[in-house]
């Protein structure tokens, strides 16, 4: 290992138990980062489902996947609003000046984010299989299911991180964050998109929500992947490894850059 990544790695892990100890003394957000996607499968899995041409506990296990992705692609909300909170509370002026790699703050944030998302997905899960969602595909899908949904959490955690630095105010990342939710809204996170007008659905299907949710469906074996689609969705797989690769090849360097640079 080089002195670079050995130094990237140790002070990663410093400030990776930073983000923890900050995230064990503010319990409020953990309990809302636990309990919203459980609400939302409740909500949405017997009102919604009631009014689609899908039965209810077909709709549910559809929408299981899709909810998913959606509390993933939340990363950007939460990434930015405490990247803005540090920055306008003088705490990333501070780190600055430490002796530690520029990349270790926005990456201990992103790992700590991806660890508290890999454990809010457990009861979630339980209550996904209690109303009726089963993994009917095989383990090996079912892993690589999980994995690429944590990939995806983490590339939007550095979209939220760069935001956030770029913003430098709680209050106006807040404002952005809450106007994330329609990002779901626009892919097949809870409706399928074949019965949208031409335009929309190709709006839809080039969200990467759309491309991760249809490969979740497909490796979880909840839902073939539908016909006619656009690239991302129709190779879903491919699709969401290629915009997360994206994402991070974008978001990872403007982040670092933007936190090395400060206020310049």
């Amino acid at each position: 290992m080089s002195a670079v990544a050995h130094d990237l790695a140790h002070d990663g892990t410093a400030m990776l138990g930073r983000q923890l100890q900050r995230l064990r003394s503010n319990p409020g957000l953990l309990i809302l980062t636990q309990t919203m996607p459980v609400t939302m499968l409740l909500f949405f899995g017997y009102v919604f489902g009631s009014a689609l041409a899908m039965p209810g506990e077909e709709y549910r296990a559809f929408l299981v996947p899709g909810l998913l992705v959606a509390t993933a692609a939340n990363g950007l909300m939460t990434g930015m609003f405490q990247a803005a909170q540090d920055t306008h509370r003088g705490v990333t002026d501070r780190l600055r000046t430490l002796p530690v790699s520029r990349a270790a703050v926005p990456l201990g944030q992103a790992v700590a984010d991806l660890l508290v998302t890999a454990a809010g997905m457990v009861p979630f899960l339980l209550v996904g299989l209690a109303v009726g969602w089963r993994m009917e595909g095989s383990a090996l899908g079912a892993a690589g299911a999980v994995g690429l949904l944590l990939l995806f959490r983490f590339a939007t955690t550095w979209i939220g991180v760069f935001l956030g630095l770029l913003t430098r105010n709680e209050e106006a990342a807040g404002q952005l964050g809450g106007a994330t939710f329609i990002l779901p809204l626009l892919s097949n996170a809870y409706i399928p998109t074949e019965g949208l007008p031409g335009w929309l659905r190709t709006v839809a299907e080039w969200n990467p929500i759309s491309a991760v949710t249809t490969a979740l469906r497909d490796l979880f074996g909840n839902a073939p992947v539908p016909e006619g689609a656009a690239w991302p969705v129709a190779h879903p797989v491919a699709g969401s490894l290629a915009w997360c690769a994206v994402l991070l090849a974008v978001f990872v360097p403007l982040a670092v850059r933007r936190y090395a640079r400060g206020e310049d």
